[in-house]
């Protein structure tokens, strides 16, 4: 409810601005006090000019910024803003013609003539009058700001979400039980394994508290968490369960956003183990250079109810690595109803 709220507040808002701001060529119109002021071809050139930029402050907030320039296709984005300018600046002209345009009009000015032939006029050269500069860019640079802003708060908002609930993900109850469960069978049969186990699990529950909060950490450390939580998982198989964890490549000096691996990997098992079923899990993680490939597979097996209710980890790990590295990433998930596989390219640079 305080969502909605808060979303109907800011289109009435926008509804409020677009109002106020289509009612500038009105109140500075000298003609404003006529009657037949939608009659005055002067006057219906500046107001198409001003709806013409409230359409492009729109385009620009709504589409040209997120699916052009934060995508990294900086070229296309400004030829279309280029492009929106010449039809802002000479539709209202070609619809109702360059005629008797008064100087006070600040978005018109009257042709200009060619120096070479003083007979003939350029109603395009109107283009480049200031006041008519000014106002676009004005536009552009008021919606540039809001959307880049907008963007700011929801990265800092997911990545307080996400902090959250990987924190909440990582050392879970559930987790927790199966891992204590393993480590009693094995102190029952005296296991030298239980020592090393509890050390394991100590291990990661530190790099959790201390570590898992930061922007970066080492990719070393990353992929230590992962072998710990890899090895007390194994703790649950029986010796004849399928199982590959294969890591290549020299990690040393790389840098990762931390926990953003772990996700994909906990869903393996989750999905994929059952000591009273046929299981079977790969996991293959390569690096070379700045490149770090990823490929998981895992067939699909009975899971406890508990399991069941935790499934938004890979949705929230799509978002953070759209926010973290976008345009650094690939990621292709092929989902049956027998097996799963994430394959993840990341551009660790």
């Amino acid at each position: 409810m305080i969502a909605m709220t808060k979303k109907t507040q800011t289109n009435l808002l926008h509804l409020l601005g677009a109002l106020l701001f289509l009612s500038i060529p009105i109140l500075a119109s000298p003609d404003r006090t006529s009657g037949h002021l939608l009659h005055i071809i002067p006057f219906r050139r500046h107001f198409i000019s001003y709806l013409l930029l409230l359409v492009f402050f729109y385009a620009n907030y709504l589409y040209f910024i997120p699916k052009l320039y934060f995508k990294q296709q900086r070229l296309f984005f400004f030829l279309a803003i280029i492009a929106c300018y010449i039809i802002i600046a000479s539709l209202p002209g070609i619809l109702l013609g360059y005629e008797d345009m008064p100087r006070h009009m600040p978005m018109q000015a009257p042709p200009l003539p060619d120096m070479q032939n003083p007979g003939i006029t350029f109603p395009v050269m109107m283009f480049f009058r200031g006041g008519s500069i000014f106002q676009f860019l004005l536009v552009f640079f008021l919606s540039f700001l809001m959307r880049v802003n907008q963007r700011l708060n929801t990265i800092h908002s997911e990545k307080l979400k996400t902090e959250v609930s990987y924190l909440k993900a990582q050392i879970n109850p559930h987790f927790l039980f199966n891992t204590l469960n393993s480590l009693y069978a094995l102190t029952l049969e005296k296991s030298d394994a239980a020592p090393e186990a509890v050390l394991k699990l100590s291990s990661m529950m530190r790099y959790v508290v201390t570590e898992s909060s930061r922007d970066t950490v080492p990719l070393e450390h990353e992929l230590s968490y992962i072998k710990n939580y890899v090895s007390l998982q194994q703790l649950r198989m029986v010796n004849s369960t399928p199982f590959s964890f294969i890591i290549t490549g020299d990690p040393a000096g790389k840098s990762i956003s931390p926990m953003l691996l772990i996700p994909f990997i906990e869903n393996a098992f989750k999905h994929g183990l059952n000591p009273e079923e046929d299981s079977f899990i790969s996991i293959n993680i390569n690096i070379e250079e700045n490149r770090l490939e990823m490929i998981i597979t895992n067939n699909k097996v009975t899971m406890s109810p508990i399991e069941e209710k935790s499934e938004q980890g890979i949705e929230n790990t799509k978002q953070r690595l759209e926010f973290l590295y976008p345009q650094k990433h690939k990621l292709v998930i092929v989902d049956t109803n027998e097996s799963f596989e994430v394959q993840l390219t990341l551009n660790l640079s």
